[in-house]
C-alpha cells in the first residue's frame, strides 16, 4: 500500500513558535507558568506542558484572582483588554500570538477607530475570533455561513472592513464575501487574512484526497483548521477518517492496496504524524 504524507502536515509557523516560548519559560525554572486558554488546539502537547508543571487560565474572572506568575497569551490571541488585566495584576505577560493573527488586531482596531464596521468571516466562539473581536471598536458581526451572509443587512456604518479568520477555508471566504459586497455601504475594505500556510495546507489535502483510497486527518477535537482539513478531504474521498492519536487509528478500515492520503492540523506534532505513517505501512 502507497502512504503519502502531506509535506504542509503538521506545526505550522505560528503554533511552533506559541510552543517553543512554553518550553523557553519551563526551562528558566520561574513558577507558576499559565497560559491563557491552551497554548494549541492539540489536547497531547497541553497534556504534557501540564506535566511540566504549566497551568491553564480558563476566563477572565480566574485571571482576575492571580497574583504572581507568568501569563503566556495562546497562540489563537486575545482581547486587548486581557493585556491590561495582565499588566494590572503585576504579572510578567509573555505574547505568544501567531504574527498572522497580531496583523489581524491592527487591522481591525484601525479600522474600527476610523468609524468602519467590521464582519469576520469566521467561526462564532473560536478563540482566535473572540480575540479579534475584542479589538474592534465598534459594530462586529462574525459570518460563518452562506446563510448568515444572505441575512446580513449591514450594521449602520457608511464603511466596512471585511477581514478572515486564519484558519478559515479560503475557498467558503471567496463565496461569502461575495454575497456581503452586494449590502449597500459607500465603501467595502476585503482583506483576506486566511493565513497562507493554511491555504497551502488546504490546497495539498484537497490535491491528495483526490487520489487516495482513504484519507487520515489527525489533530486535536476543538482544532478548527483540522476540522476544515477533514471537511475538504471528506468531499474528495469518502473514506476519510479524523483521529486525534494513535489509538484512534482502525488499521482495519484501510485498503490493503492501493493508496493512503495523510494530512494533519496546524497544532499536530511530527512525531504523531510519523507514528500513523509507519503505523499504515505495516
Amino acid at each position: 500500500m502507497e502512504v503519502i504524507v502531506a509535506k504542509t502536515a503538521g506545526f505550522c509557523f505560528g503554533v511552533q513558535r506559541a510552543v517553543d516560548q512554553v518550553y523557553r519559560q519551563v526551562e528558566n525554572g520561574k513558577r507558576p507558568i499559565y497560559t491563557y486558554g491552551p497554548i494549541i488546539h492539540n489536547e497531547e502537547v497541553v497534556r504534557e506542558l501540564e506535566e511540566r508543571g504549566v497551568r491553564i487560565i480558563e476566563s477572565e474572572a480566574e485571571l482576575r484572582e492571580i497574583r504572581e506568575g507568568t501569563v503566556i497569551i495562546r497562540s489563537h490571541g486575545v482581547a486587548a483588554d486581557i493585556y491590561q488585566i495582565i499588566e494590572s495584576q503585576g504579572l510578567t505577560l509573555v505574547d505568544a500570538t501567531c504574527p498572522f493573527v497580531k496583523k489581524i488586531h491592527r487591522i481591525v482596531d484601525e479600522h474600527s477607530r476610523r468609524g468602519e464596521d467590521i464582519v469576520i468571516i469566521g467561526n462564532e466562539g473560536h478563540p482566535e475570533v473572540e480575540g479579534i473581536k475584542g479589538w474592534c471598536r465598534g459594530p462586529v458581526q462574525v459570518i460563518g455561513t452562506e446563510e448568515e451572509a444572505q441575512a446580513f443587512t449591514g450594521l449602520g456604518g457608511k464603511r466596512l472592513c471585511i477581514v478572515s479568520q486564519t484558519t478559515f477555508n479560503y475557498k467558503k471566504f471567496d463565496k461569502l464575501v461575495e454575497i456581503i459586497e452586494k449590502v449597500r455601504y459607500d465603501g467595502i475594505d476585503i482583506l483576506n487574512t486566511v493565513c497562507s500556510a493554511t491555504e497551502e495546507r488546504q490546497s495539498e489535502a484537497r490535491e491528495i484526497a483526490q487520489k487516495a483510497d482513504s484519507m487520515i486527518v489527525i489533530g486535536g477535537s476543538h482544532s478548527s483548521n483540522t476540522r476544515k482539513l477533514f471537511e475538504i478531504c471528506k468531499k474528495e474521498c469518502a473514506n476519510t477518517y479524523y483521529i486525534q492519536t494513535l489509538k484512534d487509528l482502525d488499521i482495519r478500515r484501510l485498503p490493503s492496496r492501493g493508496c493512503v492520503g495523510i494530512t494533519a492540523g496546524a497544532s499536530t506534532p511530527k512525531n504523531l504524524i510519523e507514528e500513523v505513517s509507519k503505523q499504515c505501512q505495516i
